[in-house]
């Protein structure tokens, strides 16, 4: 079945088949949060981009091929509620940005800004956020084969970026990272994964920049 990225918190998992890289999308309830599990194919090594609730439901996914890492792109609840009993029942490394350590229920190994997360023989860049919370972070991975992959998180969704509490300082600084280090650095052809919803590309996204930065969210 085509991958389309569309995945509802009381249905299965959207799974997306790269050459090296297996990408599984589940969402959770009960804020339908994204959760995305990433195996390699070459080692089996997996990888959890957010334990963000229903944990019997993330475990099923991860199924017995173990966990080496769960990474919180940032520290608002609703991305973490099950980290604790995933970390637990896996003996998974939680990751997370060291500007959001403090906002996890369990102590995390700190990230920072062009780190690498390895998911067996493939990786993933660490790139800070900053705006929606002071430590949020994106996930690019590169394929070699094909378009790159980014998981961002509460930071960029289709329509626009992510919350700021309509404070001025924090959307300038939002809207600049996701501009900067985003859609200058990456081509049209990039698809991207949010923390909730349905992805999209950048090139879908980019025309729109103007008005975002214009209308302030």
């Amino acid at each position: 079945m085509t991958y389309s990225g569309d995945v509802t918190a009381d249905g299965g998992p959207a799974v997306r088949e790269l050459k090296g890289l297996t990408i599984s999308k589940l969402s959770v309830g009960p804020m339908d949060n994204n959760a995305y599990l990433l195996r390699c194919t070459a080692s089996g090594e997996q990888v959890l981009i957010d334990a963000a609730n229903e944990a019997p439901r993330l475990l099923d996914l991860i199924g017995d091929g173990g966990l080496a890492a769960v990474v919180t792109t940032h520290q608002h609840m609703d991305h973490w509620v099950a980290l604790e009993e995933v970390v637990a029942k896996t003996g998974a490394r939680p990751l997370v940005h060291a500007d959001d350590a403090a906002g996890l229920p369990i102590e995390a190994e700190r990230l920072a800004d062009g780190d690498t997360v390895p998911v067996g023989d493939c990786a993933l860049e660490v790139i800070h956020i900053k705006g929606h919370t002071p430590g949020s972070i994106a996930l690019l991975y590169r394929d070699p084969t094909g378009t790159p992959h980014l998981f961002t998180g509460d930071s960029l969704f289709p329509g626009g970026v992510g919350n700021t509490d309509k404070d001025p300082e924090r959307f300038a600084a939002l809207i600049d990272d996701v501009e900067r280090k985003l859609f200058d650095r990456l081509p049209d052809e990039t698809w991207f994964y949010p923390g909730h919803g349905k992805d999209s590309t950048l090139g879908t996204e980019r025309p729109a920049l103007p008005q975002w930065r214009a209308r302030g969210w």
